[in-house]
């Protein structure tokens, strides 16, 4: 048995042990959403989400923790095997002395997934005419990740009955909180 001169350092201890038997929990992660594609889940009907690494230098980095991002319109290629993220803005950061990133806002960046996914949704792709967007882009652990999903785009019937079914909801949910 162990004897510690803190008891602060025995919960630390104890829950660096937790965090290492779950690492995959969700409850335990401390997420920082940088900027979430709004529209996507307006226009698009997702069918299955996953999170992506990316690849990004250091200036992009710290310009996305100051939350300097545009997702609106961001969308994945696969090209050669690989996903690329094209459309996703992030604006210079703003400490730089180095002005000559501003034009490569909007590059391509890869994306890091496992090899079996990406030729599951290729093949997702090409047969069921789907597309790759970004739904969001957070912080989690010091590591800067994205949402995306496979998605088809919703016609304009679709987008208002989805319109109705929230706004029926919402009205639900006010005489909920009314008659309490």
């Amino acid at each position: 048995m162990k004897y510690h001169k803190n008891p602060l350092d025995a919960n630390i201890m104890a829950n660096k042990n937790k965090n290492k038997n779950n690492k995959k929990d969700k409850d335990d992660k401390n997420e920082l959403v940088i900027a979430r594609n709004k529209k996507a889940w307006h226009d698009y009907e997702i069918l299955e989400a996953i999170e992506a690494g990316i690849v990004l230098t250091g200036s992009e980095v710290k310009s996305l923790r100051e939350s300097n991002a545009v997702l609106t319109g961001a969308f994945a290629r696969i090209r050669n095997g690989e996903v690329f993220l094209e459309g996703l803005e992030i604006q210079p950061y703003s400490h730089s002395a180095n002005s000559s990133s501003s034009s490569h806002t909007k590059r391509p960046r890869k994306l890091l997934l496992h090899r079996a996914q990406i030729d599951k949704w290729s093949r997702s792709m090409d047969t069921k005419n789907l597309t790759i967007t970004a739904l969001s882009i957070y912080l989690t652990g010091g590591i800067i990740k994205v949402e995306i999903g496979l998605s088809r785009g919703k016609k304009s019937h679709d987008k208002r009955q989805d319109l109705k079914k929230k706004d029926t909801q919402r009205g639900l949910d006010r005489l909920r909180k009314l008659s309490r």
